[in-house]
């Protein structure tokens, strides 16, 4: 973002641009003058926006410059080349009244531990849902502050309006990274020699690409603005859904940015449906429609599901297909759930002829011309590994009914996308489907570093990618449905070597523990699809999840932990707790690791798990317009690469379905 300052604001700039790493005034805006969207956002031809004009007063710290807030600021729009407006002539707008907060926030981590937080005031402008439709270049300026200038670039793409796709499959491995899938590959197929006998669904697609996954305003991503960016084409901070975050308190209130499924939705009347082995209000299913700055909005992106964008005129969709788990998120308090405006959803999903399906049996006998409602249980789903070997884990998922018992009849997240399949494609006709389906838990026991489980949820991704190619060539749709396999971020993950699991418990020294540890020649072949007889489904799952000798592998950033490398056959692992309860201090879990090796953390003693990295994540492509996809491009890519292939661009205002 270009800056013009006025001399005091230039020195003050000056003293404070070595802050704000670790913490941020607002992200995305380094001078007291903000636009949203900032400088280099991209735009769809005729995706809907707001804009979002902030001027910052700080009353104290490094950027004080002792001028008073400003709420004459002005605001110009330009394409390249052309005359700059006013942006309430460029859009034909009424002037927005002029809103004024403070916030206050720590320059690092010195005036946190201090507690000496910055104050600002601000005084803001909010322009609601506009269209740029003229592909080029445009200048966006602010101007505040007696001369001083914020100027933002921003590209509309020039995007075909002919549609090359009906249908669209987004797989998302949440967290899922090239190293995991070799992983999963080396554990789950069998090799003779070092060739392989068999390979991965994914391995078979005919397109391979990569995608950057950094935030608008720090490197590192989290689900909710890396699933924003593939959804929307717009970068943003973490904790966001489909929003840039300004600096009010209301958490709804953010400049939105319309997503793929709104825009499809309202061109083209498609469908539109969401599959997720998370709580089906996460970050990532709810990127396809919510838009709120803080992703932890649950009760809210329910209701989002059903009834749209509540607070200001927006695309609403019609969600044919809502199936995951978070029952929690759906029943009322008297039953133990946290719902908005203490709502029973599966009343109000029912009053609006939704279909509501509480367990596999169910889900497999439900219709397929009506819109769904599928809850599982609460919380996340089980893992692949607890459905389907250690099952008295089961256990521990309780029923998505409220009444506690436990929730033994869950579906796979095959047994999901397969059925959303089938609804979206007897609803939907010519008009076509957009189906997001999420293999979620990948991400969350990397995080728990609970290894074994990770992977059995990329194999069943996997799996479901092979039965959802299967399934849709049998319907006669394979041709005209482009499927995409990726992820919305990764982890520092890795397979070293192997582990001698008998020795490593034998040795009561943690050094000569290490010894179990086998690198280069001494890794020898996986044990667990070479060992043991076990057989789940007629895809490839290791035939032995308890072999004698198993991987070496692990993060690059932990809690304090336990590790030995064996797989916990009692649920999925807690590496790290607090010894004193409430102290914000974690250890490694003396209930995890049993005979294991004592390991250093390398985070903060707050985190008890582990977290995300830099990696860049694969794409795979198959179908129309799979050559969009070959190469190293940025994550906003895959939206406007699907937006073309449905052929979502608009060079003037549509009809809307």
């Amino acid at each position: 973002m270009k800056c013009i300052c006025s001399a005091v604001v230039a020195a003050a700039l000056l003293v404070g641009s070595v802050s704000a790493q670790t913490f941020r005034r607002l992200g995305a805006c380094p001078t007291l003058g903000c636009v949203f969207p900032p400088d280099q956002a991209d735009f769809l031809a005729g995706q809907y926006f707001d804009i979002r004009l902030e001027v910052h007063q700080p009353r104290n710290g490094s950027e004080f410059i002792g001028l008073p807030l400003d709420e004459q600021f002005t605001f110009t729009l330009g394409k390249k080349g052309e005359e700059a407006k006013p942006v309430t002539d460029f859009f034909n707008l009424e002037e927005p009244k002029l809103e004024k907060w403070n916030f206050t926030w720590y320059e690092d981590l010195f005036a946190r531990d201090a507690k000496k937080p910055s104050l600002v005031n601000v005084a803001a402008k909010a322009y609601r849902r506009i269209a740029l439709y003229e592909p080029g270049e445009y200048t966006a300026t602010l101007g505040y502050n007696n001369g001083s200038k914020t100027e933002a670039t921003w590209l509309v793409r020039d995007l075909a309006e002919e549609r090359k796709a009906k249908n669209i499959v987004l797989f998302i491995g949440d967290g899922m990274t090239t190293n995991m899938i070799t992983a999963a590959r080396l554990i789950g197929h069998k090799q003779i020699n070092g060739k392989y006998q068999s390979t991965m669904a994914m391995d078979k697609f005919p397109v391979v690409g990569h995608q950057m996954t950094h935030s608008i305003d720090s490197f590192i991503t989290d689900s909710a603005n890396s699933a924003a960016a593939l959804n929307t084409g717009h970068k943003s901070t973490v904790n966001c859904l489909n929003v840039y975050a300004d600096s009010s308190k209301d958490p709804f209130d953010d400049p939105k940015v319309e997503s793929i499924a709104e825009i499809f939705h309202r061109l083209t009347g498609g469908h539109v449906g969401i599959v997720s082995t998370a709580y089906i209000a996460d970050a990532t299913p709810a990127a396809l429609v919510s838009h709120t700055r803080l992703r932890s909005q649950y009760g809210a992106i329910v209701d989002t599901y059903l009834n749209g964008v509540q607070n200001y005129t927006w695309t609403n969709v019609l969600l044919d297909v809502i199936f995951g788990g978070g029952a929690e998120q759906f029943y009322p308090s008297e039953l133990g759930g946290i719902t908005y405006q203490d709502k029973n959803y599966y009343d109000e999903f029912a009053a609006q002829d939704y279909q509501i399906i509480q367990n596999r049996t169910a889900l497999l006998s439900a219709s397929n011309e009506e819109k769904a409602l599928g809850i599982f249980t609460t919380s996340n789903m089980a893992k692949w590994l607890d459905r389907n070997v250690y099952r008295d884990n089961l256990n521990q998922s309780l029923s998505p009914t409220g009444d506690e018992t436990p929730a033994l009849d869950q579906p796979g997240l095959k047994d999901m996308t397969l059925k959303a399949i089938d609804i979206l494609e007897a609803r939907s006709g010519e008009k076509g489907w957009f189906l997001m389906s999420e293999a979620a838990s990948i991400d969350k026991m990397m995080h728990a570093l609970d290894y074994d489980r990770a992977l059995g949820e990329l194999l069943e991704l996997d799996d479901t990618v092979k039965a959802t190619i299967a399934h849709l060539n049998s319907t006669n749709c394979l041709k005209e449905t482009l499927i995409l396999v990726t992820a919305d971020h990764g982890h520092g993950f890795d397979v070293m070597g192997s582990v001698d699991t008998h020795y490593l418990a034998a040795q009561n020294v943690d050094r000569k523990k290490r010894d179990a540890i086998g690198t280069y020649e001494q890794s020898g072949e996986s044990q667990y699809i070479n060992t043991g007889n076990l057989t789940y489904t007629d895809s490839n799952f290791p035939s032995n999840w308890d072999p004698r000798y198993t991987l070496f592998q692990g993060l690059m950033a932990d809690p304090d932990r336990r590790e030995n490398w064996s797989v916990h056959k009692d649920g999925p692992r807690t590496p790290a707790a607090e010894l004193e309860e409430d102290s914000g201090d974690n250890y490694a879990n003396p209930e995890d690791g049993e005979g294991g090796i004592l390991l250093n953390g390398t985070l903060p003693v707050e985190n008890d798990q582990g977290v995300h990295s830099l990696t860049d994540v694969p794409v795979y492509a198959q179908g129309p317009c799979q050559e969009l996809f070959q190469g190293t491009y940025n994550s906003i890519d895959i939206f406007y690469n699907m937006a073309e292939c449905f052929g979502l661009g608009r060079g003037a205002p549509s009809v809307e379905k």
